[in-house]
């Protein structure tokens, strides 16, 4: 047994029963010697210094008080951004700067997603997937793209980059079950630029993160005005969200991409969402 799958097979046991714990926690895996500066809002500048300071601690999500229901409100809107995001940043969507392309990051990116392809090929049956630990974000919420997230997957990289073992597969809904389209790699949010890049080239492949999210008040969280408030919504600054009584975090879960290891070409292959 590899190295990799041994830690695997022993962080597989370790979990069981801490899904629910680790729901948010799984995107927020933690890389030592980084630490993100607590700002209002994300910037180009901002995120370059940060690459530069050293720190210790992780920065877990700022929200005050957040609980389950706020995690899964702000998950789910994620989610729902992934899928239709534009190739390009907003007041809620930090992306990694392009670098220039090159034909070793071609060659490393190809050989990423035929190692992905090759590893995921069991979980067609996304029965399989279930069984051995995959867990699915929100089943009953209509969505374009599902989420079955291995939190032993989440865990495990921390400390190495396998292919073959993305954090979450990326189904989607079929009148007779789920039909796998690809995969989802994480970082911790801490984590820079040039981290990334050594795990998935970013002159292939763009990583993300999800910036500025402000929660409503606890007692209107049912309520609310989402136009405003979340992932989606109007407010982007610590001092918007304060005028509204809300929740601030300048950064929450951890940098993403996506891989859709059974298109064609890379451009499909690393695209921000899957193709139909």
């Amino acid at each position: 047994m590899t190295g990799s799958r041994t830690i695997l097979h022993l962080l597989t046991k370790a979990s069981i029963g801490l899904g629910t714990l680790f729901l948010v926690g799984v995107l927020l895996a933690a890389i030592p010697n980084h630490r993100v500066p607590a700002v209002a809002t994300v910037d180009r500048e901002a995120a370059q210094e940060a690459q530069q300071t050293p720190g210790g601690a992780i920065d877990h999500p700022t929200i005050p008080g957040m609980d389950m229901e706020d995690a899964k409100s702000a998950e789910h809107q994620a989610m729902q951004d992934m899928a239709g995001m534009q190739h390009s940043s907003n007041a809620h969507m930090y992306l990694t700067t392009p670098r220039p392309a090159n034909a070793a990051d071609q060659q490393r990116a190809s050989d990423i997603a035929e190692k992905l392809r090759s590893g995921i090929e069991k979980y067609k049956d996304y029965q399989v997937a279930l069984g051995e630990g995959f867990t699915i974000f929100m089943p009953n919420v209509p969505q374009k793209e599902y989420h079955f997230t291995s939190y032993a997957n989440a865990i495990a990289g921390r400390a190495m980059f396998d292919p073959t073992l993305p954090t979450s597969l990326l189904y989607k809904k079929t009148p007779t079950g789920y039909e796998l389209v690809g995969a989802m790699y994480t970082m911790p949010k801490s984590a820079t630029e040039d981290q990334l890049n050594e795990r998935v080239p970013l002159s292939v492949a763009t990583w993300h993160l999800h910036t500025n999210l402000c929660m409503p008040p606890k007692d209107q969280m049912r309520t609310a005005d989402w136009n405003k408030f979340g992932l989606r919504g109007s407010i982007a600054t610590l001092e918007a969200c304060d005028a509204a009584g809300g929740r601030f975090s300048p950064v929450i879960f951890g940098w993403m991409v996506h891989v859709y290891p059974y298109e064609s070409s890379l451009d499909k292959v690393f695209a921000m969402h899957h193709h139909d």
